[in-house]
């Protein structure tokens, strides 16, 4: 099978192409290097490859320079898009125009290429802020929180659009709170590992009660890759672990892998923050043979050997 990865030089993308050219698939990325994201570690993304994966250095939102990336495709996976729910209240009209108008430049991309196969990344976010878990997929999604939140779902319905009225086959995956290597240095566990390791204390937002739904970005990686595999009109699916954690419990879990005390400074909660994420992963389980298998202790394992080894430059 032939793969369009869009986004694919990202932390996310980097392993999800690793794993489908280890699977024998053949894959080209499409990534525009925004420097949001820090080049230099995308670059190092990319090196990593060793000429698995073609990329092609480009916006999608630029018709020619999709076309071009989506000649000889079977099947996308299009990651690409702005993230960060702090930063889209900065900013939202960016957030618009890169994650909604990039995924219908992409809808429109596909079907004058005639590739009918799309395996779309949404976000936990879209459930909004909810105390109760956990979070099914047909559970009403009618009040996100943030610019961010609001993006990913308006690119679900797109998606489920065309679905409808050009028959396009989306798979649409809503992640929660992937952490990993190659994960940027601003992300939770990225920043809470670094400041235990200089001895810096950390801002906590809120009392420590909000809970996240941590997934490794592995147990992702598989989820994503099984949707590919098995698609059908247009269906959501959520992947996470389905255990969610405190933010107390979390910075507890980053002390003792780490063997470092970490101070605490408590701050205001975060205006788009939300108190739980929960994923209810029944149907990625039943449909498509979902199964995470990567627990928080052992996934903050193996982000200290990757942060030591090479997370720190």
């Amino acid at each position: 099978m032939h793969v369009l990865v869009t986004g694919g030089a990202g932390f996310i993308g980097s392993h999800l192409v690793e794993a489908l050219v280890a699977r024998g698939d053949r894959v080209t990325v499409l990534d525009n290097f925004d420097p949001y994201y820090d080049p230099a570690r995308k670059r190092a993304n990319v090196a990593g490859w060793r000429g698995g994966a073609a990329l092609i250095e480009g916006d999608l939102r630029e018709p020619a320079v999709l076309a071009h990336a989506l000649q000889g495709v079977d099947a996308v996976i299009h990651l690409a898009a702005r993230a960060g729910v702090r930063a889209s209240l900065a900013e939202p009209s960016l957030y618009v125009d890169v994650n909604v108008t990039g995924t219908q430049v992409l809808l429109d991309g596909l079907r004058t290429a005639g590739v009918d196969r799309l395996v779309y990344a949404s976000s936990s976010s879209v459930y909004g802020a909810r105390s109760q878990g956990p979070f099914r997929e047909d559970d009403p999604v009618l009040a996100p929180v943030s610019p961010y939140a609001a993006t990913k779902l308006a690119g679900e319905h797109l998606c489920q659009a065309a679905s409808h009225s050009h028959g396009l086959r989306v798979s649409a995956m809503r992640l929660f709170t992937v952490y990993g290597p190659r994960q940027r240095p601003e992300m939770a566990i990225h920043l809470f590992a670094r400041r235990a390791l200089g001895g810096l204390p950390v801002e906590q937002f809120g009392d420590g009660s909000s809970r996240r739904d941590y997934t490794f970005v592995g147990d992702i990686v598989a989820g994503l890759m099984a949707a590919l595999d098995r698609p059908r009109p247009f269906r959501v699916y959520n992947l996470g672990n389905g255990s969610p954690v405190t933010l107390g419990q979390l910075l507890a879990g980053v002390e003792r892998v780490f063997g470092a005390r970490i101070e605490r400074r408590p701050l205001p909660d975060q205006p788009g923050d939300v108190p739980l994420t929960w994923a209810s992963i029944d149907r990625a389980s039943e449909e498509l043979g979902y199964a995470p298998v990567v627990p928080l202790g052992e996934g903050l394992e193996r982000f200290k050997a990757w942060i030591l080894g090479n997370g720190l430059d």
